[in-house]
């Protein structure tokens, strides 16, 4: 026993030896002092404090239930001993509020900034008395040797605000404003508006519940309640049923630095010695401080606090009450009223149209009833039956013909019967009849179906068989040469299968719809977590909305600018339903063997225009969901769309007539998907970045030069082989019956380049083979070259807008081209689709007026984007940007109606009669 104690002894006193010793209560070096006086408001106080002395100031005032006045303390250090403050704490009856002073905050890079003057508002305390005698004390004390102070308390005049009316005052980092609203009778909902004069410093409002304390500091304003930074504007809507008590704080705080805002750090010493002029930021990783081979970066400065001196801020704030439930509704009732009557006037249209065709078909049988007085049927002038009389003669033969390509598969009516005389000009004659009157069947195109239907097929890849071919070669060589003549009727590229094509293009409405539903859901997820990510946190610079006219509904803060995009989805699914009709109609056509529908008019293939419509009402739900939230991360769910219906329009207006060609729904959306890529890239790293903008302009061009390419050449074009190929004859084409020995791959594209400029420009100078085409492809590459060339050189910020007007400028200019070429033609553009395209230009007029006018723009910081928020110019509900909305969803079914009617003038001409353009 008597070694394991003697070992328990040794450790213990081990232990002793290595444990620290315990602390030593520092002894006061003399008795503390407290001074305790009764004070007075609106008078100063000059006094001094040390170590030893602890100075109470008592303060006392009466409160009324039904009338709160603010209370301010204000100080000043007079000496300046940075190292030892002055600490004030204010105590109240339910409340304490404690600050130093020099009041130290942090910016940017945990930067310090001192203030000597220090103002705060206290916190007021409910009273359930009519009135009530209350208390609070302001005790002074440090630590530093005899420091001298002043101190006032005041009271705040017009702390309550009240509605309507103005109220101005000032505010520094260190003397923040905060002042009560009560919400009135019968009001619901409030706008705060905050303005100022002054873009800098910049600032912060926020709207707290009637909580103490208040958090009125740059480093605590974002704990509770809903804030927003501000330079010249601020706007927050307030509603009743978020705060209890029916009242609120508005508070004003101006921030140490403005970098927040948009503006430029200040500068930092690096030590109390250093000039003002010195970088704001030493250099780090540089151990020898020379800063050579080391990057300029933030690092951790000399903790030196800077006297910012006179940071004050002039605003001004008013309370006004938000529009009611009413406005809501009305707004509604005028939303759906505006786009339901489309649909009214649709139907009325319909009716009507369906009478005349009723009436017309009874006169038309009519008509062609036996004579009682001659026994034959009765003949009517080509003028009556509302097209001219060369419409299903001869209408867009040329001079070499097309009756090679198409022999066999159409036949001219009444050629024995009538004579012909050749009008216009040379590449556009078409044949017209001596005499004026011809029978009704032949005018209408009604030919025997069995004539038809005993043609040979002459069918594409798509639907080749046997008997048709006997090589794969004979294919390519019947494409080559019905592709590569001077002049193509939209025969020579409707040889495809019907049912085949009609499989082709309705692709293109599976894929949008199965793309619309992966796409939609997860952007419909993340805008909800954007708004409660606001909702929760109450930062309000995380969406960019226009503030001023910003209606909450439930917890969407924008509703009026989600409302607006419902033009999109009602005339989007009009539209599906005017093509479903066309359709109806159409197929009900083919089943009566109808000639109209069989051989005459550009081929009705319905499968894009479904796409359209179904692109126009997601346009409608993705600009809602951006709406939820705007800002640049999800600005693409607003453009993905855009871009979609751009091309779609255009693969439209091409394949009206080269249905044959037209790119598949596959490698549509696979281009379209490359383009939103870009789209995305383009916003995340494109701003100021060089590098991108050159690699992404080399791209547009080469592009620009492979798609016109394709376009002039009928996609009869390759890579690494020659044009020609030795056949018993020269300039015979490969790949047809006869090849003896093709001529061997040369060097490349390069090479015939040179060799087509050499022959055609230098040796002998002859125009293009296909005029028309070359026009509207120079254009194009000059349009987008020049558009390539912009974006280099200014490198705009927004490049998701900037690729869309890519698409919209090539879109415009292949339209117009489309128009031009429909007119030289001879063709004609029926009463509705002029209409339309008058309306339509008119409503995309004022509807780009109203876009431009940018009510806020996420290139910028929140602060700044308000700058451009105004008020609501329709119903006091709909701001700019929604009229916008409004006016464009029209344009764009107007649009797509064009494109829906304008070749309606063409139902009776026959398809080896139609030019190819």
């Amino acid at each position: 026993m008597s070694g394991t104690g003697a070992a328990v002894l040794a450790w213990v006193l081990l232990a002793g030896a290595l444990l620290p010793p315990p602390p030593v209560r520092p002894q006061p070096r003399g008795d503390r002092k407290v001074q305790e006086k009764e004070a007075l408001f609106n008078t100063t106080y000059i006094d001094w404090v040390d170590a030893n002395l602890l100075n109470i100031y008592a303060f006392n005032h009466s409160v009324r239930r039904n009338r709160t006045e603010g209370v301010r303390v204000s100080v000043n250090v007079l000496s300046d001993l940075k190292e030892r403050p002055v600490l004030f704490v204010v105590r109240q009856k339910e409340a304490v509020v404690s600050f130093q002073v020099p009041l130290i905050l942090r910016g940017l890079y945990q930067r310090k900034y001192a203030y000597q003057e220090v103002s705060r508002t206290l916190c007021q305390p409910q009273t359930k008395a009519e009135v009530e005698t209350q208390h609070f004390y302001v005790d002074v004390s440090t630590l530093s040797l005899n420091t001298s102070y002043q101190l006032r308390v005041t009271r705040v005049e017009n702390f309550v605000l009240r509605t309507n009316e103005r109220f101005s005052f000032n505010a520094t980092a260190a003397q923040p404003q905060y002042f009560k609203y009560e919400f009135p009778e019968g009001v619901d909902s409030v706008i705060v508006k905050v303005t100022s004069a002054m873009a800098f410093p910049c600032s912060v409002i926020s709207i707290q519940d009637i909580l103490c304390p208040v958090y009125d500091l740059d480093n605590n304003v974002a704990f509770i309640g809903m804030y927003q930074t501000m330079t010249k504007k601020a706007a927050i809507t307030v509603q009743k049923k978020d705060f209890p008590s029916h009242s609120f704080y508005v508070v004003v705080v101006v921030k140490t630095e403005d970098e927040a805002c948009g503006g430029a750090l200040p500068y930092y010493p690096l030590s109390k010695d250093a000039s003002p002029g010195l970088l704001p930021w030493a250099v780090c990783g540089d151990e020898l401080g020379t800063g050579q081979g080391a990057e300029p970066r933030p690092c951790p400065i000399p903790d030196e606090p800077v006297d910012q001196h006179n940071r004050q801020k002039m605003l001004e704030v008013m309370v006004s009450p938000a529009i009611t439930s009413e406005a809501y509704v009305r707004s509604v009732l005028f939303c759906l009223g505006i786009f339901l009557s489309f649909y009214i006037l649709t139907l009325l249209i319909a009716c009507w149209e369906s009478c005349r065709q009723h009436k017309r078909k009874g006169l038309l049988a009519a008509m062609d009833s036996p004579s009682l007085d001659t026994g034959h049927s009765r003949s009517i002038p080509d003028s009556f039956l509302n097209h001219g009389p060369y419409d299903s003669y001869g209408y867009g033969s040329f001079g070499n013909g097309s009756s090679s390509s198409t022999e066999g598969i159409t036949d001219s009516l009444g050629s024995a019967e009538v004579s012909y005389t050749f009008v216009g000009q040379e590449q556009f004659k078409r044949r017209t009849p001596s005499t004026p009157m011809r029978p009704l069947s032949t005018a209408m195109g009604e030919r025997s179906l069995d004539n038809v239907a005993g043609r040979p097929r002459l069918d594409s890849l798509s639907s080749v068989e046997e008997d048709d071919y006997d090589t794969l070669a004979d294919i390519d060589y019947d494409k080559n040469v019905i592709r590569t003549k001077q002049y193509l009727c939209v025969a020579d590229l409707a040889r495809k299968d019907k049912r085949v094509l009609r499989k082709k293009y309705q692709i293109y409405f599976w894929n949008i719809a199965t793309i619309a539903v992966f796409y939609a859901l997860p952007v419909v997820q993340l805008v909800i977590t954007y708004q409660t990510v606001v909702n929760v946190t109450g930062n309000q610079d995380i969406c960019y909305y226009n503030f001023l006219c910003a209606h909450p509904l439930g917890n969407l803060s924008a509703f009026n600018n989600i409302l607006s995009n419902l033009g999109y989805v009602l005339l989007g699914l009009l539209f599906l339903l005017i093509i479903l009709q066309r359709e109806i109609n159409y197929n009900r056509a083919l089943l009566r063997n109808d000639a109209h529908a069989l051989e005459c008019g550009i081929p009705k293939h319905f499968g894009l225009f479904y796409a359209m419509g179904t692109a126009l009402m997601m346009e409608g739900l993705l600009s809602a969901c951006y709406h939820v939230c705007p800002n640049y991360t999800n600005f693409q769910f607003d453009t993905s769309f855009m871009y979609m219906i751009a091309g779609l329009c255009m693969l439209k207006l091409y394949q009206k007539r080269h249905p044959d060609i037209n790119a598949s729904a596959y490698s549509a959306y696979a281009c379209l998907a490359l383009v939103i890529f870009f789209s995305v890239v383009g916003v995340v790293f494109g701003k100021g970045n060089t590098a991108f903008w050159i690699v992404f302009s080399i791209i547009h061009i080469v592009a620009t030069l492979l798609l016109s390419t394709q376009l002039y050449y009928m996609g009869r074009w390759k890579l690494g082989e020659r044009g020609r190929c030795e056949r018993g004859g020269e300039g015979a084409v490969c790949g047809g019956p006869g090849v003896t020995s093709p001529v061997p791959t040369d060097s490349g594209i390069l090479r015939r380049i040179l060799h087509v400029l050499y022959t055609d420009c230098v040796r002998q100078c002859s125009g293009p083979m296909y005029v028309d085409r070359m026009v509207l492809l120079v254009m194009g590459n000059i349009i987008n070259w020049s558009l390539a060339a912009y974006g280099l050189i200014v490198r705009p910020n927004d490049f998701a807008s900037y690729l869309l007007a890519i698409g919209i400028c090539n879109l415009l200019l292949y339209f117009a081209f489309y128009i031009i070429m429909k007119l030289r033609s001879g063709e004609r553009i029926k009463l509705i689709p002029l209409l339309c395209i008058i309306s339509t230009s008119v409503v995309w007029g004022f509807a780009l007026f109203f876009f431009f006018q940018g009510l806020s723009t996420w290139q910028k910081t929140p602060a700044e984007s308000r700058e451009h928020n105004r008020d609501c110019i329709l119903l006091d509900f709909f701001d700019d940007h929604d009229i916008w909305h409004f006016l464009s969803s029209i344009a764009m079914f107007g649009s797509f109606l064009v494109l829906l009617t304008l070749d309606d003038d063409l139902d009776c001409v026959q398809r080896d009669k139609i030019y190819v353009f």
